[in-house]
């Protein structure tokens, strides 16, 4: 009966060492969620320019502002995974969650989720509301950011 007990206290032993290395080789996600602080440095500096819009990043970007308990934006959030890597290196994708970060979302005058903010790498951005189909959303991308007609 012991050396049961100790082999099933080995293997658990076992189990809980080599959990680590399983976890750490999940891979990133290509959409980042940012703060506050992270936004300002990486999109907008509304603080510092608050009558003119200054793009702070250098290639295009969409800004996904969303809530955990938002059945849309839940829906949403694997398409946006998706075109993240589908467009990687042309495009980033930013994530802001409502809920934690609300000084951001009355900044944007956000009152419906999922909201998405289009960023071009020079010029004005614009808004979008709902989840939109990847179709739509991958013409935004070619059409508005990537400028391809």
């Amino acid at each position: 009966m012991k050396k049961i007990i100790l082999l099933a206290f080995a293997s658990l032993m076992m189990n809980v060492m080599f959990a680590g290395e399983f976890i750490s080789e999940k891979t990133e996600s290509p959409v980042k969620h940012l703060n506050k602080v992270e936004f300002v440095q990486k999109v907008y500096n509304y603080e510092k320019n608050p009558d003119k819009w200054v793009y702070e990043g250098s290639i295009p970007a969409i800004v996904d502002f969303y809530a955990t308990w938002c059945g849309p934006c839940k829906a949403l959030a694997p398409v946006l995974e998706e075109l993240a890597k589908e467009y990687s290196g042309k495009i980033v994708i930013y994530k802001i969650d409502t809920d934690k970060e609300r000084e951001l979302a009355a900044a944007f005058g956000i009152s419906s989720i999922p909201t998405l903010l289009f960023i071009p790498a020079k010029g004005d951005p614009q808004i979008a509301q709902g989840a939109l189909p990847k179709e739509s959303l991958k013409r935004a991308i070619d059409e508005f950011l990537l400028e391809k007609k």
